[in-house]
């Protein structure tokens, strides 16, 4: 399943629980839309202990049994949450590798993200719908993560997201990139505490139903925008 047909399906489940305006907002985005997100980076060559979440998790691959439970009690989710799940399970679907999990002593899965390696660029690209540049033979993705309801606010995603992130070593990556919009600050914040850095800036516009890219590298050392926030309260 590409992206087309994953955001209509979020309409779909939208329209179910009459949240119109939501789909309003989707539809108006299309017409003008002017956002930036980061491109965060971290080099697997340079030692970041990952930091411990509230409860304990073991990180492993990602099994139909876990999907099962994901999957358990979908209907009685806020449309949302049911589109992050099905959108989720079309890149499953996929047989895009390699999707890693976090799992809780109980076996319940508390987060999912994908690892890709260059050689899934193509697949990338197509599900995509072009949103991350192409991996160099020296980069893997981490995207498409997802925290159940039930486990936000425990610490797992930065845990998590590190621990996965080391993985890239078996895809022969030096660098492990990931997306965060600009403005999503509690992502950005646990970006940072996985060891990822600022990388790039992606510039995504839509006009009148089309849309335009741009990626453009950071100087080495930029901040966050949290932290330059800092210093300039500081100097003031």
């Amino acid at each position: 399943m590409n992206s087309m047909r994953a955001r209509w399906r979020n309409i779909v489940l939208l329209a179910k629980q009459f949240r119109f305006r939501e789909i309003g907002q989707k539809l108006a985005h299309r017409v003008y839309y002017n956002n930036y997100s980061y491109c965060l980076r971290r080099d697997l060559q340079i030692p970041f202990p990952a930091p411990e979440a509230k409860i304990p998790i073991i990180i492993r691959r990602l099994e139909q049994g876990d999907i099962t439970k994901l999957f358990a009690n979908v209907a009685d989710l806020p449309a949302s949450d049911q589109a992050d799940l099905y959108s989720r399970l079309d890149f499953w679907n996929a047989k895009v590798p390699t999707c890693y999990v976090g799992v809780a002593e109980d076996g319940a899965p508390t987060y999912i993200q994908w690892l890709m390696g260059p050689e899934q660029n193509e697949k990338i690209q197509a599900f995509f719908n072009g949103t991350f540049p192409v991996l160099a033979p020296d980069e893997a993705l981490l995207e498409n993560a997802l925290t159940p309801a039930a486990f936000r606010g425990k610490g797992i995603m930065p845990s998590a997201m590190a621990r996965i992130a080391e993985q890239g070593t078996t895809l022969g990556a030096r660098y492990v990139l990931t997306f965060v919009e600009q403005h999503n600050i509690p992502s950005l914040k646990g970006c940072k505490k996985s060891g990822f850095l600022p990388h790039l800036i992606r510039h995504e516009q839509w006009f009148l139903f089309r849309r335009s890219l741009i990626f453009t590298k950071l100087p080495e050392g930029t901040p966050y925008p949290f932290d330059a926030e800092a210093v300039v309260r500081e100097g003031a």
